[in-house]
This record gives C-alpha cells, structure tokens and sequence, in this order.
C-alpha cells in the first residue's frame, strides 16, 4: 500500500471509531455539572425522582438544555420538546 492511501485508511479508521464512540459521549456528559444542576429543579417535585434524574439527563446531554420549572416550558428548548422515538410518537418514557 501506499504510505498516502495508507494515512487514508488509518484517518477513515478513526472518523469510524469516533463516530461510534458519540453516543456514549453523550450519555456520559448527562453527569456534566450543568445537566445535574437543571434536572436537578426540573425533577425536585417528579414522585418518581430516579427516573425522572435519568430521563433529564439523556434528553439533556442530547440537546444541551432543559426547560425551566418543574413542568411545561418544553418550548424553551424545541430538541427536548421534538425528541421522538423514530416513529414520531414521542420519546418513551419522555423528557420530563
């Protein structure tokens, strides 16, 4: 192989892997500072807290915001409002 067809394949080898390796990225940065701290006020009154904790924190890390409150204001932030399953049906269980 040539050493040019050779840092090609190395180089598309890598884009491959990194793209693999997002979603996990992203369902890590749900622990970030920022994600905790707002699913933190947004779940406080949730009668299941764990779940709600979890669910905030993917939708969070996805769109990088969450909506103010405890309830409602899901205009505030349209990714989290639109997150669906793929099917258009919304996400389940949903963002709280």
């Amino acid at each position: 192989m040539k050493p040019a067809a050779t840092a090609r394949v190395a180089g598309l080898l890598f884009f491959l892997v990194l793209l693999l390796a997002l979603p996990s990225l992203r369902v890590s940065m749900a622990g970030s500072g920022f994600c905790d701290g707002k699913c933190a006020v947004r779940c406080s009154k949730a009668s299941r807290h764990d779940d709600c904790l979890k669910y905030c924190g993917i939708c969070c890390a996805t769109c990088n915001c969450v909506p103010s409150g405890t309830a409602g204001n899901k205009d505030e932030c349209p990714c989290y409002r639109d997150m669906t399953t793929g099917h258009g049906n919304r996400i389940r269980p949903k963002c709280p």
